[in-house]
This record gives C-alpha cells, sequence and structure tokens, in this order.
C-alpha cells in the first residue's frame, strides 16, 4: 500500500476485542483496519512494534485502539516533526475517551478525537495549550435547517463583549449532530463540534428557562445550556439561554481550579 493510494485513516487494532468498536469507527470515518496478530513471516507471529513501524507514514492520521502505554511504546522512535507526523489518537477499547495524542494542533488529532467522540459517545481527551486555555464552551440548540449565517449572528450575539477566539468547543444534541449549518459554522471558525446524546442531555435536567417547543419537538427541557455545562463540568453558566432567530445559545465559562496555599 503506497501513500498515494493509502487512506488517510488507518485504525490499528491491539486485540481482537477491538473488533465491534473498529467497525462501528470505521463505519463512522471510512479508514483501513490492521489486525497485527494475524501477521506472520515462517509461522513465526511479527512483534506488533515493527509491523506499526511499517505502516506509521502511511496514513495521516491514525486510530489506535488500546492503552495509551502501548501507543507510546509503538511510537518510539518514529516522531520527526509535529508539521508532518502522522496524527494519532488512542480509544480505549470500551470506546470511553478519544485521547489526541500525537500531532493534535497541526496534524488534526484533536478533531480526530472530537469526530470519534461524536461517532461513539465517547471523552475527547485535549491537551495542547492552544485548545486548553480557551475557557469558553457555546451550547447550541436550534430549529432545522437554520443557516450558517444565523447560527453565527445568535452566537456573536450571545457573546457580547467576548470573542469567538476565546471559545473552545460547540456543543449540542445528537439530534442535531448533522445539522448543514451548525457544521458550516464549526467548520468557518474551526471549532470541534462535541456531541451529547439524548439520554446524557436528559439526565442534567436543569436549565433556567425550559421551552415547550423543544419538549415537545426534542423531547427536552432544553439543549443549549445543559449541553454546555455537561461539557465543562467545572465551568460556571455566564450567558443564559438567549433566541434569536429559531437558535438557542448559551455559553459556560470553565474555571480553573484553584491550588490550595500550602503556607495557610
Amino acid at each position: 500500500m503506497s501513500n498515494l493510494t493509502a487512506p488517510s485513516l488507518g485504525i490499528w487494532l491491539v486485540r481482537a476485542e477491538a473488533e465491534p468498536l473498529a467497525g462501528l469507527l470505521q463505519q463512522h470515518l471510512g479508514g483501513v483496519c490492521y489486525r497485527p496478530w494475524l501477521t506472520q513471516v515462517d509461522g513465526v507471529e511479527v512483534s506488533q512494534k515493527a509491523q506499526f513501524a511499517q505502516y506509521y507514514r502511511q496514513h495521516r492520521q491514525w486510530l489506535l485502539l488500546g492503552a495509551t502505554g502501548i501507543a507510546v511504546r509503538f511510537l518510539e522512535g518514529l516522531p520527526k516533526d509535529k508539521h508532518v507526523d502522522p496524527a494519532l489518537v488512542v480509544v480505549d477499547e470500551a470506546g470511553r475517551f478519544a485521547i489526541s495524542l500525537l500531532a493534535g494542533h497541526e496534524g488534526g488529532a484533536n478533531q480526530l478525537a472530537y469526530r470519534v467522540a461524536a461517532a461513539i459517545g465517547a471523552v475527547p481527551v485535549i491537551t495542547t495549550a492552544t485548545e486548553a486555555i480557551k475557557p469558553l464552551v457555546v451550547g447550541i440548540g436550534c430549529r432545522k435547517g437554520v443557516s450558517v449565517k444565523q447560527i453565527s449572528a445568535a452566537v456573536v450575539a450571545a457573546l457580547g463583549q467576548r470573542s469567538l477566539a476565546e471559545v473552545r468547543e460547540i456543543a449540542t444534541v445528537d439530534l442535531k449532530a448533522n445539522e448543514p449549518g451548525l457544521l458550516a459554522f464549526c467548520q468557518q471558525h474551526g471549532l470541534p463540534l462535541r456531541v451529547f446524546s439524548h439520554a446524557t442531555v436528559a439526565a442534567r435536567a436543569w436549565v433556567s428557562q425550559a421551552s415547550a417547543w423543544v419538549q415537545q419537538n426534542v423531547g427536552l427541557d432544553g439543549v443549549c445550556e445543559p449541553c454546555a455545562l455537561i461539557a465543562a463540568p467545572r465551568g460556571a453558566l455566564i450567558v443564559p439561554k438567549t433566541a434569536l432567530n429559531g437558535i438557542a445559545v448559551a455559553i459556560v465559562e470553565d474555571q480553573l481550579i484553584e491550588v490550595p496555599n500550602q503556607q495557610e
């Protein structure tokens, strides 16, 4: 398989037990799956580390289904430069976390982690400084068919004196995950879309302004506030639900954990 013909995404299964998860990810994201335990030379199984090194640069992005420790060992001696290294996201076999491990910002591993999270309901784990220092999460609920221009106007109005440059991510419910205007807005501004299941949002019952329309059409008391609060669990709601042209926006500001003064 050459660099010119290989799909952009490689999915590396460390164990056969990850087959169901790999199938689900491939269904949503495409790519090619690798099952290294099947490879033998003269009847002897070839080490996974050696196999991974062989294919490492044949894809622009990787999902490794297994433990981060295994990924770190596989990567030994392979990364060269953050501008050319393939992105790598580690997904545990239970599908709970999507960890952007390598080439997060430049290589697109951060965005890939969010795509994985949206596909399987995992938590995206992002540690790059560029994203980590952004304190705002914007929750959005909207009516079907709203335009990117309408969404932009609603978000800017809710932000007030704050800037889009301070926004870490957009959060919404799964029923709105494929809304064209919302997807276009996120792409236009380079913002990841965090998607929560209907059940997850329903479990976070608190909203400042329950909506009869949302309850009737979505089966929830609200979308924008609970989604933003779930995405930033240590955050404070600084802009309660504001509605404009069929779009509801709420903003949560992440609150850093204060370190106790050891001298007190």
